[in-house]
């Protein structure tokens, strides 16, 4: 057994057991951090698959920034006042669990009755070079420089217009 699907088994079971426990959690805090844990297994995976630069952005930016977001986000709405969403709605328990259990069936068709692709070495070259940081900034920087600067401009117009709209909140 090669160390590659040795780490494929561990992160796989980590980011699978903490998804479950992240949405069974009752405590919301408690179901970030699992999802903190599923967010790094993630990292891993991606590292397994030579996307270096995916898992190195998931970490920073998901397990990082939006969970800080989010934590944020939990305690400003303080949920221990909310009502049970699935208390009041009984019927959406019982579809969650039919759309649930679709998922699971599609799943474990595709693992036991679908077989592996033909890859050949050129192919896993290419995929091993495309997921390097250097290969994504050429590509960047010459090939989708137009969407990258309009990217950047839409992201400085947005930040321009919550900055005016805050201004008037606080006027």
């Amino acid at each position: 057994m090669s160390l590659q699907l040795v780490l494929f088994i561990v992160f796989g079971t980590v980011s699978a057991v903490s998804s479950v426990l992240m949405i069974t959690r009752r405590d919301i805090v408690v179901s970030a951090l699992f999802l903190i844990l599923n967010l790094a297994s993630l990292a891993g995976l991606y590292l397994i698959l030579n996307a270096q630069f995916i898992a190195v952005v998931q970490v920073i930016i998901y397990a990082g920034a939006i969970m800080v977001l989010f934590l944020f986000v939990i305690m400003l709405l303080r949920p221990e006042n909310e009502k049970k969403f699935l208390e009041a709605n009984p019927s959406i328990k019982i579809f969650a669990f039919i759309i649930g259990a679709v998922i699971f069936l599609q799943l474990a068709y595709l693992i036991f009755f679908s077989g592996p692709d033909n890859l050949n070495n050129a192919s896993v070259a290419a995929s091993v070079k495309a997921g390097t940081i250097e290969e994504i900034g050429k590509q960047l920087y010459t090939n989708y420089i137009l969407p990258f600067e309009a990217a950047g401009f839409l992201l400085l117009a947005a930040t321009i217009g919550a900055l005016v709209l805050a201004k008037k909140k606080f006027e």
